[in-house]
Parts: structure tokens; C-alpha cells; sequence
């Protein structure tokens, strides 16, 4: 990918969101009652555990993938056969 194609996507990018905040800025405002404003805090503190909580199995896979491929690593360096303890991953 070109650097102007880069620039073409982000100036994309960037008037896609202006037109969205333009949007919103014409949107009438609704008040809103403390009851809904629990809830809404109650439903962003869920989100915000849920998110927290996949990024720390995301980041525990990838440690035991980065020590894996450590281990894989030494045994070549060894001279060991490692072919029989790879996994063919078949396309779907």
C-alpha cells in the first residue's frame, strides 16, 4: 500500500468522522434520570471488566505461544526433530 493510498484512507477516515460528530451534534439532547444514569454507569463498568478480561486472556495466550515457540526454538538449536510435534493447521 502506497503512502497516498494511506493518506486517501485516513482523509476517508477523517471525514467519515467529522460527518458522524456533525450528526450527532444535531441530535436533540434528552435528559437523563439518575435511574438511567446508574445503568448506563452499571452497563460501562461490565463492559469495561469484560474488555479487561479478554485482554488478560489475550495476553496469557500469547505468552504461552511466546514461550512455545522459545522451546521450539532451543530444540532446533539442539538439534532435535521437532517435526512430529508440529501441527499441520488446515485451512477451512
Amino acid at each position: 500500500m502506497s503512502s497516498e493510498d494511506n493518506q486517501d484512507r485516513n482523509r476517508t477516515i477523517g471525514e467519515r468522522i467529522a460527518e458522524v460528530i456533525r450528526c450527532n451534534e444535531l441530535i436533540p439532547r434528552k435528559n437523563v434520570t439518575e435511574e438511567e444514569l446508574r445503568a448506563l454507569k452499571a452497563a460501562a463498568g461490565r463492559l469495561e471488566q469484560f474488555l479487561s478480561d479478554a485482554a488478560n486472556v489475550e495476553k496469557e495466550e500469547l505468552k504461552s505461544a511466546a514461550s512455545r515457540l522459545d522451546q521450539l526454538l532451543k530444540d532446533i538449536g539442539a538439534g532435535k526433530d521437532v517435526a512430529p510435534g508440529l501441527r499441520v493447521r488446515r485451512e477451512k
